[in-house]
């Protein structure tokens, strides 16, 4: 069976009664078309199924309509930890209604961030969107190397050149403040021995939710404060810890909802009850983890898919220009305590 021959720009001008530079200045969204024959071309486009050529499009227009996402973990914690789920979904929601390409790059090791150093510096993309980042990762310098523009998902806290650090445009949640809440209302409970987990502390949430948790306790007993890595293992780790240094401890707050997810199955292996011996508070309100905890659990929210979609936001203004450069700093949304059984 033969196939159709694709629809040209000149079938379509042809169709439309203009000429082909008209119609390649409406399918590439170029000004100083008069309406009435942009009609035409948009319905002969219709008719004739025409599909425009993306790499054609991105030499008149200097676009290529694709973004690449760079998540600096291995694709185990990626895939198995919801929280990248909820903010790849923002992105790609934001990035779907403006007809732009996801592309999604993993980073494992240093031939990974060679990788991705390459391609984002071969100009297949218009931008990067990126998280996850740790404190000694290579990729904040690969990228800035590679110069596309980027947004960060998470307050930057890598040495940059010149101190550009504060000039760095991310979306990060108040991991501060929402620990604060926290912990006070734990307090608030009557709760004396209160404890940690932290998240990684290669990472600038887990710092400023630790010192979100210093900030209501003050010179807090390091016994009560054990490192964590936001994962589920990670937290039955550090509850054992915690456990075996302080047994009389009566609270807990955990850097994120799978590390207390991890917590309160350790409580109720050692027979302490939740909330009654100890009571538990999370960070993220991830569904479906929160909620399927057993106790459900009491958690900080921070709403992930909109923190994934200002990222893309931000980005495509950055890149349509309609944004200076001076307010592309730093967004940081807001917390908010959700109440479930465990605390």
């Amino acid at each position: 069976m033969t196939e159709e021959p694709r629809p040209t720009l000149e079938a379509v001008a042809a169709r439309a009664g203009v000429s082909r530079a008209t119609v390649s200045r409406v399918v590439n969204g170029g000004p100083g078309v008069r309406e009435v024959l942009a009609e035409k071309v948009r319905h002969a486009v219709d008719e004739l199924g025409y599909v425009p050529n993306r790499a054609a499009r991105s030499l008149v227009t200097r676009r290529h309509d694709a973004v690449a996402v760079v998540i600096a973990e291995p694709e185990t914690r990626v895939f198995a930890d919801p929280f990248f789920a909820l903010q790849l979904r923002g992105i790609s929601k934001e990035l779907t209604s403006q007809d732009i390409q996801l592309v999604l790059l993993l980073t494992e090791g240093r031939d990974d961030h060679e990788r991705v150093g390459r391609y984002l510096a071969g100009g297949h993309v218009d931008g990067a969107l990126v998280f996850s980042l740790h404190l000694d990762d290579p990729l904040p310098g690969i990228i800035r190397r590679a110069g596309v523009p980027t947004v960060f998902g998470g307050r930057p806290g890598w040495p940059q050149e010149g101190g550009a650090e504060s000039r760095a445009s991310y979306v990060d949640c108040d991991n501060r403040g929402g620990a604060r809440e926290a912990v006070r209302h734990l307090v608030g409970l009557g709760r004396a021995r209160v404890a940690h987990i932290t998240g990684a502390l290669d990472q600038t949430s887990a710092v400023d939710r630790l010192d979100g948790f210093r900030d209501v306790l003050g010179d807090v007993d390091p016994r009560l404060i054990a490192e964590g890595d936001f994962t589920p293992a990670g937290g039955e780790r550090a509850m054992r810890e915690l456990l075996d240094r302080e047994p009389e401890l009566d609270a807990v707050f955990a850097a994120n909802d799978l590390t207390a997810s991890g917590a309160l199955r350790v409580l109720r292996e050692r027979g302490r009850r939740v909330p009654d011996d100890v009571a538990v508070v999370g960070f993220d309100d991830m569904y479906p983890v929160a909620e399927q905890t057993d106790p459900p659990l009491t958690t900080v929210r921070q709403d992930i898919e909109e923190m994934g979609r200002l990222m893309a936001r931000m980005l495509l203004r950055g890149r349509a220009g309609e944004e200076p450069a001076a307010e592309r700093a730093g967004v940081v949304l807001p917390t908010s305590l959700v109440r479930r059984a465990s605390a």
